[in-house]
């Protein structure tokens, strides 16, 4: 039998959230088709809702086995717990490899959580930051980090310019630069992201050079990151890992059957997708206020609320719309966004949702709500004009004549054709990049070569 070299063992450790654990665990089924060892580590929490042809999963303690945030009920006390348990266990986790054939050769580590660098580099390994938001994102948080920008960001003051990136006004901006009170843990846990950084080895961001290039030139001199992405499913890009047509990962079970089966009954493009992804929490005017324009608009809809948010949809609504639409607590987005039956997403513009629209060529309405959905949306809109942005009133609340203005930009008109257009023309891009020579793949490529090269070393 043929002896297969071993081209080094990677520990890939996400934020324990839907949004983080997708990324990450995409990059690790890359890694693996490139014959890398790959060990998503991740807490005992979230262990289970993890499944994925060739990649190891490994526990970890975030102090709250058994419910995990919710659990500690508290940002700042789970953060502190999670440092310490974490890196306690990350440490075992790494000692446990040590003495076996397979050694740890690098921790691939969400930036969320930097300590994770530190337990890498006490046990002589190469530690690597992976981004899960835009590079935009990241120019704007790294320049607040080094004290190139101050806070908080006026909304008097003229538009943002920064290097690379376009002129950013004050609606455009993260919530937390915009109200740096409202969410001091948050805003705390996002710079915290850079204390390190010029310790790490690598830094990887899920975007890629045709569609951020030069924002993350813009920033080259503080934030060093190589573009590996999109990390979206195989089966949607390139094809070249079989099978591989989900993450491999869901906190909530899936409903995608049923929706595939009503999807099927429906004309081509006719269907207005929507999800607010796994975070976001809308409120029940909201609420009401997409149920309005669901109805009003009378085109077909496939809307995804949350278990814990149903108890916010109309009554009415419910019982009037039966035929026209459907809503279910959770699907796989991937096979949603893929149905020909889809014409439009309307999303938080959270960025995995961003990239996967993208991806699929699937043009938006973006409806963000926080944190760096609002930068998302103003590139959605302007710079890459896959998408139109919902305008909200002066409460912040988008009404029901605003969507369905929206909806009808996008789904029919002549600005919904450039739309389309646009969204073609970046899926092409998106696809380019991972598959073979593109440049994400080939990013990914020299990481492959340097792991190879330690290994060579140590033996």
């Amino acid at each position: 039998m043929e002896h297969k070299q071993f081209k080094g063992h990677v520990i890939l450790l996400p934020y324990p959230s839907q949004g983080h654990i997708n990324p990450l665990l995409q990059f690790a089924k890359r890694l693996a088709s490139k014959g890398v060892k790959a060990t998503l580590a991740t807490t005992h929490y979230t262990v289970n809702s993890i499944c994925a042809a060739h990649i190891g999963v490994e526990p970890i303690s975030d102090g709250f086995d058994e419910g995990g945030f919710s659990q500690a009920g508290n940002v700042d006390f789970y953060l502190k717990s999670f440092k310490e348990e974490g890196s306690r266990s990350l440490s075992q986790l790494i000692q446990k490899f040590k003495d076996s054939s397979t050694s740890v050769t690098c921790v691939v580590y969400d930036s969320f959580l930097p300590w994770a660098l530190d337990v890498a580099k006490q046990h002589g390994i190469y530690g690597a930051s992976f981004f899960t938001n835009s590079a935009a994102v990241c120019s704007i948080f790294s320049r607040i980090h080094h004290g190139r920008l101050a806070l908080p960001l006026s909304p008097e003051s003229k538009p943002l310019m920064l290097p690379g990136l376009p002129p950013l006004n004050f609606r455009d901006l993260p919530t937390f630069l915009r109200f740096p009170d409202s969410y001091p843990a948050y805003l705390a846990m996002k710079l915290s992201q850079y204390s390190n950084l010029n310790e790490a080895d690598w830094v990887f961001d899920n975007t890629f050079e045709d569609l951020e290039g030069k924002e993350a030139k813009g920033v080259s001199e503080l934030w060093q990151a190589k573009l590996i992405g999109p990390m979206v499913p195989s089966a949607y890009l390139d094809e070249r890992i079989k099978g591989d047509r989900g993450y491999g990962s869901s906190l909530w079970k899936p409903l995608s059957e049923e929706c595939m089966e009503w999807l099927e009954t429906k004309p081509s493009q006719s269907v207005v997708y929507i999800s607010f992804g796994s975070m976001v929490s809308l409120t029940e005017e909201e609420t009401e206020e997409i149920a309005r324009a669901l109805e009003e608009s009378n085109l077909h809809y496939l809307w995804i609320v949350r278990e814990t948010e149903q108890k916010k949809l109309p009554k009415w609504f419910l019982e009037s719309n039966k035929e026209k639409g459907m809503v279910v607590t959770w699907c796989n987005q991937l096979e949603m966004l893929a149905h020909p039956a889809v014409g439009c997403f309307v999303t938080h513009c959270g960025w995995n949702s961003t990239l996967e629209g993208l991806s699929l060529g699937v043009p938006m309405v973006g409806v963000p709500k926080w944190a760096d959905q609002l930068t998302d949306a103003k590139f959605v809109e302007e710079i890459w004009r896959i998408g139109v942005r919902a305008k909200e009133d002066e409460e912040g609340v988008v009404r029901r004549q605003e969507l369905i203005k929206c909806l009808k930009e996008v789904m029919g008109g002549e600005r919904g054709k450039d739309i389309k257009s646009n969204a073609n023309k970046w899926k092409e891009l998106a696809k380019k990049a991972i598959s073979e020579g593109g440049s994400s793949d080939e990013c990914i490529n020299k990481f492959v070569q340097h792991l190879m090269a330690i290994v060579e070393q140590i033996n």
